[in-house]
């Protein structure tokens, strides 16, 4: 089994444009992100999609590989599918989000070895929520799966909801919640069909693309991390990646 990483860099962000050129301690954002996801020993192959030529010199300037991407993609996920459309020989595609630059190799394994089981058609990573700022924070997706580890749903909304119980007891429930964390693998045959799909009811309520597959009746293999993530998603989320790593 063969697969590649796959990191979707966009120049043009609403939130913080150039962000995958920012410094971080001496090296760009992308580059951090290239990195890590390099030294992943699941992965025959690690490309950086982009639209942007800014981004390609940049990437080709420490010697990575880039592949330039149409510019009217609406997700990553589509970009993704556009590379495995122009690449050949590859089983499984990971979608590894451009802007966490410390992301940890051992999330990329861990989904990476979902993809022994030949049934499983789309894999994501979760990880247990254990403080409310994430339980009821609507930016953080939630998601519960059943006994088999495949997703049942993903909501902005914390899911499960605990009828008749005050909010601030709900971690004394039997029941744990999972944050998701938005590292996605695909087979590559799988991907394309999925982008094909038009834009489902439940994806444009929640604004969550990955709705658009359970709706559609893909299945999403779930494994849980005990890693978390920091993305950077403002240029105030700099500092705590600063104070984290470079203090």
């Amino acid at each position: 089994m063969r697969i590649i990483g796959i990191i979707p860099a966009r120049y043009a962000s609403s939130r913080f444009p150039g962000k995958p050129l920012v410094d971080i301690g001496g090296k760009s954002m992308i580059q951090r992100v290239y990195e890590q996801v390099k030294s992943c020993s699941s992965l025959a192959e690690v490309v950086v999609a982009t639209d942007d030529v800014r981004i390609e010199e940049h990437v080709r300037s420490f010697a990575g590989n880039v592949i330039m991407t149409s510019p009217t993609h609406q997700s990553g996920t589509d970009r993704c599918a556009e590379v495995i459309n122009k690449v050949t020989g590859f089983d499984v595609a990971i979608n590894i989000q451009g802007d966490e630059p410390f992301v940890n190799p051992l999330q990329i394994d861990l989904l990476c070895s979902l993809f022994t089981d030949q049934t499983t058609e789309i894999g994501t990573l979760v990880r247990r929520i254990e403080d409310s700022k994430d339980l009821f924070n609507e930016n953080t997706p939630k998601v519960v799966f059943d006994k088999n580890n495949r997703a049942l749903y993903f909501s902005r909304q914390t899911i499960p909801f605990f009828r008749g119980i005050e909010k601030e007891n709900w971690f004394d429930q039997p029941r744990s919640f999972y944050k998701h964390i938005g590292i996605y693998g695909y087979r590559t045959k799988t991907l394309k069909e999925i982008t094909q799909l038009p834009i489902s009811d439940l994806e444009k309520t929640e604004a969550l693309e990955q709705l658009r597959w359970l709706e559609n009746g893909y299945h999403i293999r779930i494994a849980e991390t005990t890693h978390d993530t920091i993305a950077v998603d403002h240029p105030e989320d700099l500092e705590a990646i600063k104070n984290r790593f470079f203090r």
